[in-house]
């Protein structure tokens, strides 16, 4: 069974940058397509990113200009830059794989997922 795990989330001021990173074992990330999501209080889970196999890339409107999603197979994770933070960003971060390489927004479509990291963003 895959495992993913997040990790980097904290606590940071409005303005400021946190660098999410998401680490897979069971299998790689090659060749597959993966995501970053979000649920903050009383919502539902949204989309947040997501890269191909190929690199192309994925953004929220929410998001766009703000947030970098890259992947590094040779130490097989995804990473989230998350730069110009606001408290509107405050959510449980989860990182989520499919078992195929074509880009999705929809959680749906998503096979493993890990246990999310928090991610606090104070004015």
């Amino acid at each position: 069974q895959v495992r993913l795990v997040e990790s980097g989330g904290g606590l940071v001021q409005a303005g400021g940058s946190l660098r999410l990173s998401c680490a897979a074992s069971g299998r790689t990330f090659s060749n597959y397509a993966t995501g970053w999501f979000r649920q903050a209080p009383g919502k539902e889970r949204e989309f947040v990113a997501a890269i191909s196999w190929i690199t192309s890339t994925i953004y929220a409107d929410s998001v766009k200009g703000r947030f970098t999603i890259s992947r590094d197979n040779t130490k097989n994770t995804v990473n989230l830059q998350m730069n110009s933070l606001k408290p509107e960003d405050t959510a449980v971060y989860y990182c989520a794989a499919k078992k195929d390489y074509v880009l999705s927004y929809k959680g749906e479509d998503y096979d493993y997922w890990g246990q999310g990291t928090q991610v606090t963003v104070s004015s």
